[in-house]
């Protein structure tokens, strides 16, 4: 928002813009509210369902994309998950002091460090797969199998079309 527009919104409102204005947008039809609402839902049936093995859907997700890929820096993850490198990486930290990531200074630049799976966090993955795989089918359970490939779908495309946005940095920035 420039300087204007700051002002514009500090300002007084005047006494025609306190009348109502057509319908109101009532909260369950607004789509930021419902996805807010929707991830609420998930990482309450997350928990419920992996809450044993002390990890965050964010970490499963770091773990998840360390057992595809095999090793990548601290920027690659945090680009890879949508989130900033600070919250990535003190994902990542308490993962390490776990044992399940190991980081390493990467060979061609010290700054930049590479991160793995050790032993330990190949066999919790393994071992809670069953289990994220239920809080994902019970996020989506009251779909039919075509409209939860819609939702994906639709998700799929929306995330796509906005890929350069990445969360709190964009609103700092």
């Amino acid at each position: 928002m420039n300087e204007s527009g700051l002002a514009e919104a500090n300002a007084a409102p005047s006494p025609e813009a306190l009348q109502p204005i057509g319908t109101p947008w009532l909260l369950p039809e607004r789509p930021g509210f419902l996805i807010r609402r929707l991830h609420q839902i998930h990482v309450s049936l997350f928990s419920e369902r992996c809450g044993a093995f002390r990890i965050t859907p964010l970490q499963y997700s770091l773990l998840s994309l360390l057992a595809e890929c095999g090793e990548a820096d601290q920027t690659t993850l945090a680009n890879a998950v949508a989130l900033d490198r600070t919250t990535t990486t003190g994902a990542i930290k308490r993962l390490e002091a776990r044992g399940f990531v190991e980081r390493s200074a990467s060979p061609t630049d010290r700054r930049s460090q590479r991160c793995r799976l050790t032993q330990a966090g190949r066999v919790l993955l393994s071992r809670m797969e069953a289990a994220a795989r239920q809080a994902h089918d019970a996020t989506l359970e009251s779909l039919s199998e075509d409209e939860q490939a819609t939702l994906i779908r639709l998700m799929k495309k929306i995330t796509a079309a906005n890929q350069q946005r990445r969360g709190k940095d964009e609103l700092l920035g």
